[in-house]
């Protein structure tokens, strides 16, 4: 999931093998395969429900914090994914999204150099706005369901030729936000790092919001 591989082909005979041997699975790759499928956008209930029930009569201390973390946001998939169905691991959600919280990356130069940028066209904005839900924007407008989302090196896998893939957390949190109806405009470093002066970085931004 890592690498945002959606082969449905791949990942439904990963289904049909993990559905055959979860007793053999230890906690943290129960967390980690549901971690993967949901990453994917996996819309089979089957598999989450066999997943994540054995984790609920668990010792969670067994769980780091980046496992718990990630089945925060398995459960926000589920919850948008399967309307109505019961997360598996909801008496423990609390403790999901304390970890999630605590895996949110602080602000970086390259962001507040991007903030700095939207104030200047006059772009208003809340920085470090956090929805409802816990996800950390870099910058957002609430009203307007609009955030902007600096990737740094970290939101993308390793250079494959020229082109930047971005990993899978990057696009899955990417894909949760707009189905809760956020416009998400991402701006890679690489394409800033690129412009050279304040009035390329202003004019940069100017036509990212409009053509938002």
């Amino acid at each position: 999931a890592t690498a945002s591989v959606e082969a449905s082909a791949l990942f439904n005979a990963i289904a049909a093998a993990a559905l055959k041997k979860l007793e053999g699975f230890n906690p943290q790759a129960l967390a980690n395969t549901a971690w993967a499928f949901a990453c994917i956008g996996w819309s089979n209930l089957d598999i989450f429900v066999a997943l994540l029930s054995p984790l609920g009569t668990v010792n969670h201390a067994s769980l780091n914090d980046l496992d718990l973390s990630q089945l925060y946001l398995v459960s926000l998939h589920i919850q948008l994914e399967f309307p109505g169905q019961k997360f598996p691991l909801a008496h423990i959600q609390s403790e999901l999204l304390t970890a999630f919280k605590s895996h949110e990356p602080r602000p970086s130069k390259l962001q507040r150099d991007v903030a700095a940028a939207l104030t200047r066209i006059g772009w208003d904005h809340i920085f470090e706005f956090v929805t409802r839900e816990g996800l950390s924007l870099d910058m957002a407008q609430p009203e307007a369901m609009t955030a902007i989302e600096v990737d740094g090196p970290t939101h993308y896998l390793k250079r494959k030729g020229e082109q930047r893939l971005e990993n899978g957390h990057t696009k899955f949190k990417s894909r949760i936000l707009r189905q809760l109806g956020w416009t998400v405009i991402h701006v890679p470093y690489f394409e800033w790092n690129a412009l050279t002066d304040v009035a390329a970085k202003d004019s940069y931004l100017q036509s990212k919001v409009k053509g938002k």
